[in-house]
This record gives structure tokens, C-alpha cells and sequence, in this order.
């Protein structure tokens, strides 16, 4: 398997958690190496990692290290979150990283609604401006979309998706997974699809083709049951998987080979 969306610069403590989550705090307090981290996961199937950048200097640090580890690919963006931060100067530089053979996405770019540190208009035009670099460059599109189904959507089918289009830690109910479906998006689904109180997600994932399903962990952050409170990490991966076989009636082997070949589909061979 692989995780197809984790943060090795925050797990290593190589950068601050900006939001001052105590779990990532957890996870940088542990000093794990991405040696450590890579060779961990590796140890129950778990071969393949792709590491996402928020900001620029994320970015330049996830290429390095996608550069050096045979195992590790990188995605470079500005964050909605940081889109005020996204001037013609930074997303040149983006633009360049992401031409990179390591680097096999464009993410983690998208709308934010549930928090106001960059407003509206800053989002949708660093968004747009993500999407037209995945679309030059050839790479996949990784979404975060938070509180903002509806304006992703439309901002894609108005700008015009690039080909691989992935809503990381996917939010959405069984109609947004019906309506990503139906555009040919990607889904990734991370640990909360396994929490007590988010039926509307496995019913999303009951939706979701499974041609069309990614796994995460977003590590540091969203670690699976029954790890809640505890820093995530990639060798997590095996618990959402199984959760996700259990609610679409599928065995995990099988549900593996497909999610194992979607990623391959979206980012590349290894």
C-alpha cells in the first residue's frame, strides 16, 4: 500500500505545526527521522509515501527529501489557508519545484471555509492558479476542500480540471461522492472515516467507485481508531483500509490492488 497524503516535515520537526495541533506537537516531540518514519511503515506493507507542501517553504523541503528517498514523492502548493502568501513571485517557484520528477502533485491547494486566515478572493485566486500549474506541468491536482464543497466544483468545472484531480481527507456525504464521481475526482480517505460519529463518510465511501478511492493518514494529524489523540503516521494506513473494505463488503487484498493501482494512476509508477 501507500499513503497517498502526509506531512514528513511536521512529523520530523523540521517545521512548527502552524495551527499549534497538540497531536503534531506529539509527533515532533517524538524526533522521528523520515529513515525512521519511511522504514516503520514499510514494516507492514505500507512502501510508498507522498509528502505535501502549505507553503513554500514546505514545498522546497518535501522536493529535497522526494529527491533523496526512492520511496518518498513530494506535492509542492500554498495552502488556502496561506493564499495571501501566494504572489506571481511564489507560485512561479511552485510552478518550477512541481516541474520536478519527484514532485508528482500539485497540492495541497483548494478553499477553506471553516477557518478566515486568507480571505475569499485571495483563495479562489491562488486556487485557480494551482489548478493552471497542475495543467501545465502534467501532475495531479490535490484538493483541500474545507466548508467548501460547492465552490471547489465549481471553480474546477469553470477553470477546467486538470486530468488527476484528488480531494485529500475527503469531507464530503454520499452526494459529494456522487458528484465527484461522476467528474472522474479521486476521493482519499483518511483516519476520520473510521470515528464512531462519521457515518456520512462511510456512506461516502460506500459511493465511491472503487476505481476511484485513495487512502491517507494526513500525518501527523486525523490518526484512525483506535489512535485518536495520539500523532498519525503512514504504518496507520492498514486500519483504514480495512475499514473501508468492511463498509464497501470487499476483501482488503482486493480493495489494496485497486487503491494500489488508482495511485499509481494518479502519481505515477514507482
Amino acid at each position: 500500500m501507500f499513503d497517498s497524503h502526509c506531512h514528513l516535515d511536521i512529523m520530523v520537526g523540521d517545521r512548527q505545526a502552524s495551527s499549534g495541533d497538540p497531536v503534531a506537537l506529539a509527533a515532533q516531540a517524538a524526533q522521528a527521522s523520515v529513515e525512521r518514519i519511511v522504514e516503520q511503515a514499510r514494516g507492514v506493507g505500507v512502501t510508498r509515501l507522498v509528502t505535501i507542501g502549505y507553503d513554500l517553504a514546505s514545498s522546497r523541503w518535501n522536493a529535497d527529501v522526494a529527491r533523496i528517498h526512492r520511496d518518498v514523492y513530494a506535492g509542492v502548493a500554498i495552502h488556502p489557508n496561506e493564499a495571501h502568501a501566494a504572489t506571481p513571485e511564489v507560485l512561479a517557484e511552485i510552478e518550477e519545484l512541481a516541474g520536478e520528477p519527484q514532485v508528482r502533485a500539485v497540492g495541497e491547494t483548494g478553499l477553506d471555509y471553516y477557518r478566515d486566515w486568507a480571505s475569499k478572493d485571495d483563495q479562489h485566486a491562488s486556487f485557480r492558479a494551482h489548478i493552471e500549474i497542475a495543467k501545465r506541468t502534467g501532475k495531479a491536482l490535490v484538493i483541500h476542500d474545507r466548508d467548501a464543497h460547492d465552490d471547489v466544483l465549481r471553480v474546477l468545472a469553470d477553470q477546467g480540471a486538470p486530468d488527476a484531480v484528488v480531494f485529500h481527507s475527503f469531507s464530503g456525504d454520499a452526494e459529494m461522492a456522487a458528484k465527484c464521481a461522476e467528474a472522474g475526482y479521486f476521493m482519499s480517505f483518511s483516519g476520520p472515516v473510521t470515528y464512531k460519529n462519521a457515518g456520512y463518510l462511510r456512506e461516502a465511501a460506500e459511493t465511491a467507485p472503487k476505481e476511484l478511492i485513495l487512502v491517507e493518514t494526513d500525518a501527523p494529524y486525523l490518526p484512525p481508531v483506535p489512535h485518536r489523540g495520539k500523532p498519525n503516521a503512514p504504518y496507520l494506513i492498514p486500519l483504514i483500509v480495512r475499514c473501508l473494505a468492511e463498509v464497501k463488503g470487499m476483501d482488503p487484498d482486493e480493495l489494496a490492488s485497486a487503491i494500489r493501482a488508482n495511485g499509481e494512476a494518479v502519481f505515477g509508477a514507482w
